[in-house]
């Protein structure tokens, strides 16, 4: 791949947005502020939300030379499935507040690029999405509103959807204050408090057990931030720990999730595959996570920020330009497949940015924009 090479495939998006700059700018423009605000912004201080950037920011790489990156494949397989990229659309709630299409835009552009879309249980119905994209990697999301019942319920609706596998949110117990929405006095609708929350507050590793012992699908845990909790899921059988602190908008003064990653993925020992979100923007902060060991890395806020860009077009666009990205790191890191990144290629660092959701988009002036 020589230098200037054109690596990303176009799509109706594609004369519009030429980086991912473009894409978040589009978003800025479009949105008004309170939705905005409830985008870039996380719980209370926000400073899980900027130690989730300082996190990515502080690894630097170490690059290998004289290696034939001629060729570079960045596929790997899982849930039966060969993805284009590691990555997948993480589950994001009120999807609606940033296209009409919602869930059913996401999972269709998911897998017109062939990666995974994790819907929240927050968002579209499951029989919706399943209609609009029946051959989408679909995993479903589940926010715990009821008892027994209500859980058995939905993941018989996720199995009959087809969904590859249920993930199950374990670090909401209660909705953190969002200090953004208050001061816009912006309340989202299916967020705010609701009888049903206290069934999520109860929630333990009883669950956990009801859904290993009862379903044949593979079981996600999303929120775990440490290795004692790590630990306990690999006992139960877990099938994946997802590595979150939902994108700082939960607990303040939490770690960033790639400073837990390394750890948490020593301890499991390969005992459960990994999956990974919290501030990853860019092409290079995804491969960060892979060499440190991640299988799979999440999108959330991008999701978003294309979605209200462009729709599902930009959706497509963003993924494009995030391959682009990849590949071009892949290669000046001299590295052919996604399999061969390991530690060896990253170095702790001093990061040279100010953190925050918009970190890893220097060309975006805010006060510039209209």
């Amino acid at each position: 791949m020589s230098e200037g090479d054109e690596v990303v495939r176009g799509n109706s998006a594609s004369s519009e947005f030429e980086s991912l700059h473009e894409i978040v700018r589009k978003a800025h423009q479009v949105l008004p502020k309170e939705k905005w605000d409830s985008l870039v912004g996380g719980a209370e201080t926000e400073t899980t939300l900027k130690r989730n950037r300082l996190a990515i920011d502080s690894v630097a790489f170490k690059p290998r030379v004289l290696r034939n990156v001629s060729s570079i494949d960045l596929s790997v397989e899982y849930f039966g499935r060969t993805l284009r990229l590691p990555v997948f659309l993480a589950p994001t709630g009120p999807l609606n507040l940033f296209d009409s299409g919602a869930g059913s835009a996401a999972a269709s552009a998911a897998h017109a690029f062939d990666v995974g879309h994790m819907l929240s249980s927050g968002c579209t119905p499951l029989e919706t999405v399943a209609e609009a994209a029946p051959s989408a990697l679909r995993i479903a999301q589940l926010y715990v509103r009821g008892d027994d019942t209500f859980v058995n319920e939905y993941v018989g609706r996720a199995l009959a959807c087809g969904c590859a596998a249920i993930c199950l949110t374990v670090d909401s117990a209660v909705l953190a204050r969002r200090d953004r929405d208050i001061a816009n006095r912006y309340r989202i609708a299916g967020l705010a408090k609701s009888p049903g929350q206290a069934h999520q507050a109860s929630l333990d590793w009883r669950t956990v057990k009801l859904i290993k012992n009862n379903y044949d699908i593979p079981l996600v845990l999303k929120g775990i931030a440490t290795v004692e909790d790590a630990r306990i899921a690999v006992d139960h059988g877990v099938d994946w720990i997802y590595v979150s602190n939902h994108g700082g908008r939960q607990l303040d003064h939490g770690r960033g999730t790639l400073d837990a990653l390394p750890e948490i993925i020593d301890a499991i020992a390969g005992q459960s595959k990994v999956m990974v979100d919290g501030g990853f923007c860019r092409g290079s902060d995804i491969l960060k996570a892979l060499a440190t060991g991640a299988d799979l890395v999440g999108l959330g806020r991008m999701q978003c920020y294309a979605l209200a860009a462009g729709g599902e077009a930009a959706i497509v666009r963003m993924l494009e330009l995030i391959e682009d990205e990849m590949l071009r790191s892949m290669a000046l890191l001299g590295v052919s497949a996604v399999g061969a990144l390991d530690r060896s290629y990253l170095h702790q660092a001093v990061s040279v940015t100010v953190p925050s959701a918009l970190s890893a988009f220097p060309l975006i002036d805010l006060s510039q924009e209209s």
